[in-house]
């Protein structure tokens, strides 16, 4: 018989068998991590020369079908005439007096197989571990030390192999089941769309490469299907063992998640997973984690691994709803269990966040486990402002001026610290005066040097603290300004916003295209898709793109016939939009004569098309419906708005949205249920300083920073509104973009092939 080889590293495998206790997110501090290298290091320095530190440790060990290679660093190996002891640091806010001897058994546990190892490899008959805790706040230790012999030490190995052995069974079973059907599995449909085998294989070449590829894949292309089945074919093979399936919206992860589902129903054996964020996923009414408030907090850790072996052992989509289920049966947070089953899933869909943005990225993730992964990022537009936005920080004067007042007699140290930051940004003020405003292309280390001062007090303050407040939300928004001062980089600037109340300090990420690549290129492969990927250039630059990357263009694979387009050459600038009003009240008037049924009316802002509706629904046409998006929608709101959009209905819809909003992307209303597209204005956002800044930072560069901060994004919202339109090859529609600025070489070069044989009316 053939063993299955199993590698766990010594931590995840005595945390699997001997973590317990509860989940409790009172406040603990940001830095701890950091600060536990920081104490780690002390302590071995302290080291006498022969000993070690780091030590790498690994061994075999067979139980059953299975062998287990069980490898790690150990903290330490002292040397004490003929003694030898396991070192096994601990760094620890809690209070050195309660630290009993037996508090932690994960800690002894993972001394103890460190132990084991190294006694088995050196032929050694005892050998001793000791365990040292380290205050983090007052660097003081303490030493805890049990000598063991190898016999022991051997049946605690083998103890815990065995309580081990379950779990890795499942696994290592179902990878197998999974690489089999992968590499046996064909395409699910009859026969490949125009374009689609062509992207399919260049995701396959890119993922069997290592390499990164920028894909502009229209509208029909199956994008979803021809990403995900060319990355399960080379699972199949072993190019890689895991996939995340990143996406902004939520109808783009419910397309992923039926996709999965059809390749299971053609065979494929594999474990998907979506994670819910966590304000909706809980099933508490609010989302406080805390043993004593949540029972599904409480005792979370005695309960998790029968809540994992369960739901793996019967269930292959861990959607939503099935978390739940197996959340009430086991009484186990939802959120946390969807993290933790994570990293054990073959296919993850999720938000952008948990890989690009470092506040909540996954962080156990290791970097072996990302040499053998792909990232799939859909919609892959959004990633520019969303990378912006992950990557900035603000704070602002009030925040401190309050806390410095607050805490004046409470804690000296958080008012002192907080009255520093404020003095600083009265200081910025008086520097701003003039212009009210400024930019600096520096993240003031006088600032940082305060906020590390302000940190260090605000954590002892709050340690096990629960609940929002002033200082937990201060904290958070300069514990997130430290780390942007840490990325900044020449693609940043420090934005002052000085007015008389109330002054902003924001550290601004113009371009993010270093960082989403720093991150994404610690993955196997990564490939960025849209079917607005528009222009090409433009994403390919700020997503990171360097010039060894795959690109790959394919035009619509639907009939040019099947859009209607037409121009309507009226000026949508600003200082014309009142003259509007009336041609673009007869506008969807005269569609509704020609051709009766569903339209989308998109417009620049709320207040324009507020505007229009008003005046639209003064002159309602006969037999007409009219819906109109509200600035803030719940999902109920938004569904019943989609739901309106019925082939067989009785009278006429016209739909007002807003360009860039909730209905303008990943919306998918096929057939008749929607006849017409109507886009008001180019797209531009609405001039302001943030825009300002960024078309100054590329003008900078040599480029044309107008274009980069306003009209390549700007009609980037055109062509995702317009996508709306066909979406099958039996889709027929119109298609009307208002603008003169569509009669320019400058914008009808933007507009996608099957658009540009176009009607001007």
């Amino acid at each position: 018989m053939v063993l299955k080889e199993i590698k766990v590293s010594v931590r995840n495998l005595v945390e699997y068998v001997y973590k317990t206790g509860s989940i409790d997110q009172r406040f603990q501090t940001s830095s701890s991590m950091t600060e536990g290298t920081r104490l780690h290091k002390k302590i071995q320095k302290t080291y006498k020369e022969g000993d070690l530190a780091e030590e790498y440790l690994s061994r075999e060990l067979p139980y059953e079908e299975l062998v287990f290679t069980v490898e790690g660093r150990c903290d330490g190996l002292i040397f004490e005439g003929d003694s030898i002891i396991i070192d096994e640091i601990k760094s620890t806010r809690s209070s050195l007096a309660d630290l009993h001897e037996e508090a932690y058994p994960v800690h002894w546990a993972q001394g103890k197989v460190y132990a084991f190892i190294y006694a088995k490899d050196h032929g050694l008959e005892k050998i001793s571990v000791r365990l040292t805790y380290i205050s983090v706040d007052t660097e003081e230790t303490l030493h805890y030390l049990k000598t063991f012999t190898i016999s022991q030490l051997e049946d605690f190995a083998l103890t815990t192999i065995k309580e081990y052995y379950p779990f890795a069974k499942l696994i290592a079973e179902h990878k197998e089941k999974r690489n089999q059907t992968a590499e046996e599995i064909g395409f699910p449909f009859r026969e490949y769309r125009k374009g689609q085998r062509n992207l399919a294989g260049a995701v396959y070449k890119t993922i069997t490469e290592k390499k990164t590829l920028f894909a502009n894949a229209p509208t029909g292309t199956g994008k979803t299907i021809s990403t995900i089945f060319p990355s399960v074919k080379a699972m199949g093979k072993g190019s890689i063992d895991k996939l995340y399936y990143l996406t902004a919206k939520t109808i783009t992860r419910t397309t992923a998640e039926e996709a999965f589902e059809l390749l299971e129903s053609r065979g494929l054996a594999i474990k998907t997973l979506t994670i819910t964020a966590k304000d909706k996923a809980c099933l508490q009414d609010e989302p406080v984690c805390q043993s004593d408030v949540c029972e599904f907090a409480n005792g979370y850790y005695d309960r998790i691994n029968g809540a994992i072996l369960d739901i793996l052992g019967n269930e292959t989509r861990l959607t939503r709803p099935v978390i739940e289920k197996y959340s009430r049966k086991h009484r186990v947070c939802p959120f946390e269990f969807s993290i933790d089953l994570s990293y054990i899933a073959d296919a993850v869909i999720c938000d952008y966040n948990y890989i690009y943005d470092p506040r909540v990225s996954l962080k156990r993730l290791t970097d072996s486990q990302k040499k053998r992964t792909v990232l799939l990022t859909d919609e892959a537009h959004n990633l520019v402002d969303r990378g912006r936005s992950m990557f900035s920080a603000e704070l602002k004067k009030t925040d401190f001026l309050e806390l410095s007042r607050s805490f004046k007699d409470q804690n000296k140290e958080v008012s002192s610290s907080a009255k520093e930051i404020n003095r600083f940004f009265i200081d910025l003020r008086k520097r701003c005066e003039e212009n009210r405003t400024a930019v600096y292309k520096e993240q003031f280390p006088e600032l940082i040097d305060y906020l590390q001062r302000f940190l260090a007090a605000a954590e002892t303050e709050l340690i096990g603290q629960s609940g929002e407040s002033v200082l937990l939300d201060t904290y958070f928004a300069a514990n997130n300004f430290v780390k942007a001062a840490s990325l900044y980089n020449e693609k940043y600037v420090t934005y002052v916003d000085g007015g008389k109340k109330e002054v902003t300090v924001r550290l601004y990420c113009l371009d993010p295209s270093d960082l989403l690549s720093q991150t994404s290129r610690g993955f196997s492969s990564a490939v960025f898709f849209s079917a607005t990927l528009l222009p090409f250039h433009y994403y390919f630059e700020l997503l990171g793109g360097v010039p060894g990357d795959y690109r790959f263009k394919i035009p619509s694979p639907f009939p040019h016939e099947n859009w209607d387009v037409r121009i309507k050459p009226l000026s949508t600038r600003y200082k014309d939009r009142e003259k509007t009003i009336v041609p673009l009240v007869r506008l969807p008037q005269e569609l509704l004569k020609q051709n009766p049924g569903n339209y989308l009316y998109f417009f620049p802002s709320y207040r324009y098309m507020n505007e229009v509706y008003e005046a639209f629904m003064d002159e309602l046409p006969p037999h007409t419906d009219v819906l109109v998006q509200a600035s803030a929608m719940t999902e109920e709101d938004r569904e019943g708005f989609l739901k309106a959009f019925q082939h067989n209905r009785d009278k006429s819809l016209i739909g007002f949205a807003v360009l860039g909003g909730i209905f303008s992307e990943g919306v998918d209303l096929k057939g008749d249920r929607l006849n017409g597209v109507i886009v008001v204005g180019v797209g531009l956002p609405q001039l302001g300083a943030d825009r300002d800044i960024i078309k100054n930072h590329f003008n900078a560069a040599g480029k044309s920073g107008y274009d980069y901060s306003y009209v390549f994004p700007g009609m980037n919202k055109v062509l995702q509104a317009g996508g709306r339109l066909i979406r099958t090859e039996e889709d027929t529609g119109v298609i009307v973009l208002v603008d003169d600025r569509y009669l320019t070489p400058k914008y009808r070069a933007m507009l996608p092939e099957e658009w540009q044989d176009f009607t001007v009316i």
